[in-house]
């Protein structure tokens, strides 16, 4: 048996012993209707699934708009080295030892190869992933592109929509996650200035890049994030003539405040504090921004071919002489292609799956008022969560049905602070959000579950004993 056989076996063993409770407790359906369908099959979602099956939730599966066999972040448009996180991050295993990443990548390669690792690589990690979907044997439909979400009011279900390969599919579900990931809140943004140059001399960091194509040819990279950054160092690889880099800022953030946040209080606790603390904490974290990782800069900074240029908004951009020419404060900048690494938009209106509830949402710039000066237009607009993770109504009683909503994509963190769009809040994000659906589900059958105590007549005392007294 290879050291991964044995470490399957080994999980199955110790999910055997944690098994308690067995009985099963949701109500039986006469319907096909899910009791919680899962929009994502990346690490949250897998990980969302598992812990829901713990809980004894059998009625459960995960849509993904992927074909089998992996094309998720990991392997498109992430294309860092490793990856950011501390190699020693615990998360999708929900405390199970045998599916911890560490286990795997040690049966794998050994303990020494394990010791002597400085960060994950993005691949592995994915691969990673791979093995323990399978090793559970989680429920995952692949091809399934959500298209829009509805309501039955006369059944309380929600009717989702989806493209599948044999055309339009609608399933029927309770509860619905959205683990949709960085760009769940809306779209990865491209500025306005770009509008005016031709789509195929413009890519995006976070969609397809024709690396080979970039072959001497001069790129421009728009932004100063860890994509900006690995995807300028993939240009310059794949032998791009030159790589210049457009920043904003003026300086180059040093402190990514991501490290601080990984800690057992704030990961833990966050959730719990009152808006105007959420609001003050996460507006320092969304403006000081993130440096790129060191092995990102260091990918880059020795090249002769890349160039650096701070305090250089782009202006304007067009078309001349069949270059790409930008303008910012400093000068213009020409080259053959531009990437854009400039973030996402939040919007949820401009998800397509949200476009026609987007209206209802209440987000947090409707719920809370900074105080004079503090106003952020990114944190004001997303979705201002409850403690189950789920949609909230703007006008009461005009949506009910986004209760059974539960978003888990990274506009959640204002509300919950890093719960599960990042590998680094799993541990404590995905137990709260599987509490947060099992308590949902069991609220909504409290009178079917009293019927049941009341009705409930299996004998455990066996024995025949004398009724009546001598």
């Amino acid at each position: 048996m290879s050291a991964l056989a044995g470490l399957e076996a080994e999980a199955r063993r110790q999910l055997e012993l944690l098994e308690y409770p067995r009985q099963p407790w949701l109500p039986s359906r006469a319907d096909d209707a899910l009791d919680v369908a899962i929009v994502g099959a990346g690490q949250t979602g897998l990980a969302t699934a598992f812990g829901l099956r713990r809980e004894r939730v059998k009625s459960v599966a995960i849509f993904d708009r992927a074909a089998p066999g992996g094309t998720g972040v990991w392997t498109t448009f992430a294309r860092m080295r490793t990856l950011r996180t501390p190699k020693h991050v615990s998360g999708p295993d929900l405390g199970v030892p045998a599916l911890t990443p560490r286990a795997y990548f040690e049966a794998r390669d050994g303990a020494e190869a394990w010791e002597a690792l400085h960060k994950i690589g993005r691949e592995d990690w994915q691969r990673y992933l791979d093995w323990y979907a399978g090793t559970l044997a989680l429920p995952v439909r692949h091809e399934h592109l959500l298209d829009s979400i509805g309501h039955d009011a006369a059944s309380d279900l929600l009717l989702l929509r989806f493209t599948t390969p044999q055309g339009q599919q609608t399933i029927r579900a309770r509860k619905l996650v959205l683990a949709t990931g960085m760009d769940g809140t809306g779209a990865w943004s491209i500025p306005a200035p770009f509008d005016a140059l031709p789509a195929a001399r413009v890519s995006h960091t976070s969609g397809p890049v024709d690396f080979a194509a970039l072959n001497r040819q001069r790129v421009i990279v728009v932004g100063a994030g860890a994509s900006a950054f690995d995807n300028l160092a993939t240009a310059l690889e794949a032998g791009a003539a030159s790589a210049t880099m457009l920043v904003r800022r003026r300086r180059m953030p040093r402190v990514n405040p991501f490290r601080w946040m990984e800690q057992s209080g704030f990961l833990g606790q966050f959730h719990a504090l009152p808006d105007a603390l959420k609001w003050r904490m996460m507006r320092h974290i969304f403006d000081l921004n993130q440096p790129p990782p060191q092995e990102s800069w260091d990918r880059v900074a020795d090249d002769p071919r890349f160039a650096l240029h701070m305090g250089s908004p782009v202006a304007s951009a067009r078309m001349e002489g069949g270059e790409v020419v930008l303008e910012t404060p400093q000068g213009a900048h020409r080259a053959d292609h531009v990437i854009i690494g400039t973030g996402t938009a939040f919007d949820l209106a401009l998800r397509p799956e949200l476009a026609a509830i987007a209206p209802h949402i209440l987000l947090w710039r409707d719920a809370f008022t900074p105080p004079e000066g503090e106003a952020h237009p990114i944190l004001g607009a997303c979705p201002y969560l409850d403690a189950g993770f789920t949609f909230r109504e703007r006008a009461p009683g005009a949506a009910p049905f986004l209760r059974h909503i539960h978003f888990m994509g990274y506009g959640a963190t204002p509300s919950m602070g890093l719960s599960g769009a990042s590998i680094s809040g799993m541990k404590y994000g995905v137990p709260r959000l599987v509490d947060g659906i099992c308590r949902a589900l069991w609220l909504d059958d409290a009178d079917r579950h009293v019927e049941s105590l009341l009705a409930y007549d299996t004998p455990e005392l066996t024995r025949e004993i004398p009724q009546e007294l001598p």
